[in-house]
């Protein structure tokens, strides 16, 4: 991505390239649209057709690569070509990508690097490592440029919370790696999946 206007944006090379780096207003969207509590909408706003969880694997020195793929690779289906936001959030102990520049504020207040990257850089940034390694290599936070979807893995829940258009849901659940983990959630209903404990 080549780098905007300097005086209006914060920009870091990485990669022989310039990438964006996003401000508050990049996710205002999401922090107005969000609410503490058990319902989906306490990581994705209720401005979508359809959303799903997927629970992370369990196994996750076998699975979690696989996972990851299988999660690029179903967003980019479902994706006009376009640049995405990569939100990294700031336990203290995981990579973050970016060192030093200014961060975004979501949900009660967790610091996030945001970046204007794509799927690639998605896939190949974060070290694995840190905290929540269990995690995998994904942001924490990843939507497109025009907002058709939002996927958000919070701090301290094993699941990941998507929402999108119908047909990225019913993708999800019919994919081969993440469809046996997936579950299409209502807006009101409690995220948690079975056998999950919300904290």
């Amino acid at each position: 991505m080549a780098a905007g206007n300097a005086s209006t944006r914060v920009t870091r090379l990485r990669d022989g390239e310039y990438w964006r780096i996003g401000n508050q207003a990049d996710v205002v969207w999401i922090r107005d649209g969000t609410s503490v509590g058990r319902a989906i909408t306490a990581a994705i706003p209720p401005v979508f057709a359809d959303y799903a969880t997927v629970e992370l694997p369990t196994n996750w020195q076998e699975e979690q690569t696989q996972h990851d793929r299988a999660v690029v690779s179903l967003l980019t289906e479902h994706s006009a070509p376009q640049p995405w936001w990569l939100g990294y959030l700031d336990t203290g102990a995981d990579d973050i990508v970016f060192l030093d520049v200014p961060m975004v504020a979501l949900y009660t207040g967790w610091s996030y690097v945001l970046v204007e990257a794509g799927p690639h850089e998605a896939m190949t940034w974060r070290r694995s490592g840190g905290w929540s390694f269990w995690k995998g290599a994904l942001p924490n936070v990843m939507f497109p440029a025009d907002r058709s979807w939002l996927v958000s893995t919070l701090w301290d829940d094993d699941w990941t919370c998507i929402g999108g258009p119908a047909p990225l849901v019913a993708s999800l659940l019919r994919d081969p790696v993440l469809g046996r983990r997936g579950r299409r959630v209502a807006v009101g209903e409690d995220a948690t999946p079975p056998g999950h404990v919300a904290r």
